[in-house]
């Protein structure tokens, strides 16, 4: 089986690069090809280094409440770039305002987005959600359950 690869960053205006660093390292230690944009990427930039190292998986980050706006599209530009069957999660503090994790959940799961992470969520479990999620693309779904 090869190694997996996967696009991390921290997207829009953001400068929030703490939590993604981590989440970069936690992916290199678990033997996944980690390819760090860093902070301020827009979004075309993760899906052309996503086609251009053949990558399994593309996780945002985004803590400054804009994420939103700047996700926007984002699964048509996959799409568009030949990326439709890619994992897209999405991670951080995601919304300006008093919403419910599950609402905002929703929102960027109607985007496109495999999975969300709310503020918190341990490394270990965006490892766990993406070996069984990449398992279950290579049985032919689009993601696993739970």
């Amino acid at each position: 089986m090869k190694q997996k690869t996967v696009v991390t960053g921290v997207i829009g205006s953001d400068t929030h690069i703490v939590g993604n660093r981590i989440l970069s390292m936690a992916l290199e230690k678990a033997g996944y090809t980690t390819i760090a944009l860093g902070a301020l990427t827009p979004a075309p930039d993760f899906v052309k280094a996503a086609v251009e190292t053949n990558a399994d998986a593309i996780l945002v980050s985004s803590l400054y409440g804009q994420g939103e706006l700047d996700c926007r599209g984002f699964r048509d530009l996959c799409v568009e770039a030949g990326l439709e069957n890619i994992l897209l999660y999405v991670g951080g503090n995601l919304v300006v305002g008093k919403r419910s994790w599950e609402e905002t959940q929703r929102t960027y799961l109607a985007m496109g987005f495999d999975r969300a992470a709310p503020p918190g969520t341990r490394v270990e479990t965006v490892l766990d959600w993406l070996e069984r999620d990449l398992a279950a693309r290579e049985r032919g779904e689009r993601r696993a359950t739970a």
